[in-house]
């Protein structure tokens, strides 16, 4: 049996879900299960800690409403669930964009990785209560065969082999965005951290190429990595720091496209994307409900920010 702890700052909304309607355009992307291979660390900053970042990418095919995410990571054997205080989610564009092209970079390649900054309205933080979140242990006791934690350098340093292995505790995280996170068709990166008091938060590997139960797709990239002393440039975990891999990231999203969604700029796109929602859900009010916001002004704002990025 899974033990369980909720993070207290905002409320799941699960059962707007059962409520779907048959024509909702239901999305869902997962890079499957954890491979064992490595561990990577992805935290906040905290007293004589410095914030290290893990993202992996996905594609949306058209405009979406992310509304929950799962991860799976390692914390140290024995620790307690409720010892995750913090849970944020960043999204990036790929680079260049949102980057400073004047710039020498630090590291090998920027090439297909994550931006230099991210899309700061899709942040999502449970300390704000934009951000929900359960807390399962899967087992009590997962290995991996290599771990990436402080070795993050500059170039010429990047390559380091990686530190090693590490057994502890396999925790999956189910997360609610408060309010959905709502996106147009794009590539991006997912960047999930996790506070852990006394201990890390070690990002679990997938697959890659993703296989079965995972969602595969074109142009699937590798997963990079970078720290307070590194940003903005980001490292390949595999091709520049363990010359393992290249690795895929365990997560997973959940939430509902939006075919004939406006495009986002144009000047149209509010007036499109309302009348996209309202004949797809059967009104805005079932929209708004649906999709997990808290009224249709919530709603109206979303789509705004979509619509005005």
């Amino acid at each position: 049996m899974r033990l369980r702890m909720s993070l207290t700052t905002a409320t799941l909304t699960v059962g707007v879900w059962l409520a779907t309607p048959a024509w909702a355009a239901t999305f869902f992307f997962s890079t499957g299960n954890p491979d064992g291979k490595l561990g990577a660390l992805s935290r906040p900053a905290s007293p004589g800690k410095i914030e290290t970042e893990t993202a992996d990418d996905f594609i949306l095919t058209e405009a979406t409403a992310i509304s929950r995410a799962t991860i799976h990571g390692l914390i140290p054997s024995g620790t307690p669930v409720s010892s995750i205080t913090e849970v944020e989610i960043e999204l990036y564009h790929v680079f260049p964009k949102d980057s400073n092209l004047t710039r020498t970079p630090a590291v090998p390649t920027r090439t297909n990785s994550p931006a230099d900054v991210e899309i700061g309205a899709a942040t999502r933080d449970s300390s704000t209560g934009t951000l929900g979140a359960t807390v399962s242990v899967v087992s009590s006791s997962f290995s991996v065969i290599n771990t990436v934690v402080n070795g993050i350098h500059p170039s010429p340093n990047q390559f380091t082999g990686g530190e090693g292995p590490f057994t502890g505790e396999e925790v999956e995280i189910d997360i609610t965005f408060n309010p959905p996170i709502f996106l147009p068709a794009d590539h991006y990166f997912f960047r999930p951290e996790v506070q852990v008091t006394g201990g890390n938060f070690l990002y679990l590997s997938a697959p890659r190429a993703i296989v079965s139960p995972g969602t595969p797709f074109t142009g699937d990239l590798q997963a990079w990595i970078r720290n307070s002393n590194l940003a903005p440039d980001w490292l390949r975990i595999g091709t520049d720091i363990t010359h393992q891999g290249p690795f895929n990231m365990t997560f997973s999203l959940t939430g509902n496209g939006i075919p004939d969604a406006g495009t986002p700029g144009v000047a149209n796109c509010h007036g499109e994307t309302v009348s996209a929602m309202a004949e797809q859900f059967g009104g805005m009010n079932d929209a708004a409900s649906i999709l997990g916001y808290s009224s249709v002004q919530a709603l109206q704002d979303g789509i705004r920010v979509f619509c005005e990025p």
